[in-house]
């Protein structure tokens, strides 16, 4: 039988590995970090009938699930205070085919639109107001990546640039000459692999070479209720 403080230390001390290589990096990998019983729900809440993406409602079944799983736990004690405030899922396959050049994510969805010092680039995707908050806010969040199906160079694995977090907000423009002064990790995963991101970190996606399924889960994190008046889109995050 395991000693119970024992156990703590040893999990306190991966704790602390991770988030040493993290801030370091501006990604950790959790790998094989989904039970199997987990990974089969998450599929079967998640399709989007040949939609290549969807942002998932937050009183969905599958917000619950994700809110719930091995995962997040250990996400919420290396990371004290963060909770999911956004859900996406997206499907590459030989209908849905994209890619996306270097690039930074730094929009966060709000239920209404409120003129507030440092929100910018407002926006009204399906039904949903999106904008850009002050640097300080989106260097505090992650964006973490649940793979549901394997990825590879050639099903379009997403690529990030190490590191290129501490850059802050880059333009557009330099994304790309930004993201070449840093080395580049293809997130090469296996279903039930989770890679947890720096929400400022540089990274692209190239189009799938074969007609190969990539399902992926994508979860923002934020350890912050945003300043009022403004509220995260989905309204029972509030309450949580």
């Amino acid at each position: 039988m395991v000693d119970p403080d024992i156990d703590r230390q040893r999990k306190m001390i991966e704790i602390s590995k991770i988030v040493k290589e993290f801030e370091r990096d501006g990604r950790v990998w959790l790998r094989n970090a989904i039970p199997s019983n987990e990974l089969k729900n998450f599929k079967e809440l998640s399709s989007l009938d040949g939609r290549p993406g969807a942002r998932i409602p937050g009183n969905s079944p599958l917000y619950r699930a994700i809110e719930a799983a091995s995962f997040n736990k250990v996400i919420r004690t290396a990371w004290s205070g963060m909770r999911p405030i956004r859900l996406i899922s997206f499907d590459k396959n030989a209908d849905a085919n994209w890619g996306v050049p270097w690039h930074q994510d730094r929009v966060i969805t709000v239920k209404d639109r409120v003129e507030m010092s440092g929100y910018s680039n407002w926006s009204r995707k399906s039904g949903t107001w999106h904008c850009e908050p002050p640097a300080k806010f989106l260097g505090s969040m992650l964006f973490v990546r649940v793979h549901l199906d394997r990825n590879t160079a050639e099903s379009g694995a997403m690529e990030i640039a190490l590191g290129s977090h501490r850059e802050g907000k880059v333009p557009a423009g330099s994304a790309a000459s930004t993201a070449a002064c840093y080395e580049a990790e293809l997130t090469a995963a296996e279903p039930g692999d989770v890679l947890v991101l720096a929400m400022l970190t540089l990274h692209r996606s190239l189009p799938a070479e074969f007609e190969i399924d990539r399902h992926v889960l994508r979860v923002d994190y934020s350890p912050f209720q945003l300043p009022e008046p403004l509220e995260w889109a989905s309204e029972t995050i509030k309450a949580r």
